[in-house]
């Protein structure tokens, strides 16, 4: 099935399997995709990830996703900058999330990285969207 915004479908998917308490989930393969679960990782929201190949060439995926006292360690996780309405902020202007509790996940021209690292880097991007 072809998806015109992979990062909310990433998202949605998260969401939808921690709200099941499910403890993997899979999701098709993109660099891009790849990269918000780097950062993600980096930060201690998800366990891990590893790409599945299939033999029709395609791949997968597969999400290991974190949990302490049987909550999500994600509580919220929210889209910010959408096809239809992109967000960008300068690294003067990055949005805080939960007074720093949370982290923003940004597109940059250095790659796609936290706020903090982006803060560091001195550069702003595309926010993508909120994790707390």
């Amino acid at each position: 099935m072809s998806t015109h915004d992979p990062i909310s479908d990433l998202i949605t998917r998260i969401r939808n399997a921690q709200m099941r308490s499910k403890s993997k989930v899979s999701t098709p393969g993109s660099k891009m995709r790849a990269n918000v679960l780097d950062v993600l990782k980096a930060e201690g929201y998800i366990r891990g990830y590893a790409t599945v190949e299939h033999p029709s060439g395609r791949s997968e995926l597969e999400i290991e996703l974190k949990y302490f006292d049987g909550e999500p360690v994600i509580r919220e996780i929210e889209r910010v900058s959408r096809p239809g309405r992109r967000v960008y902020a300068s690294v003067k202007n990055l949005p805080r999330v939960n007074n720093g509790l949370g982290i923003s996940v940004l597109s940059t021209p250095k790659g796609i990285m936290a706020d903090h690292d982006a803060r560091d880097a001195n550069v702003g991007g595309e926010v993508l969207f909120t994790v707390f």
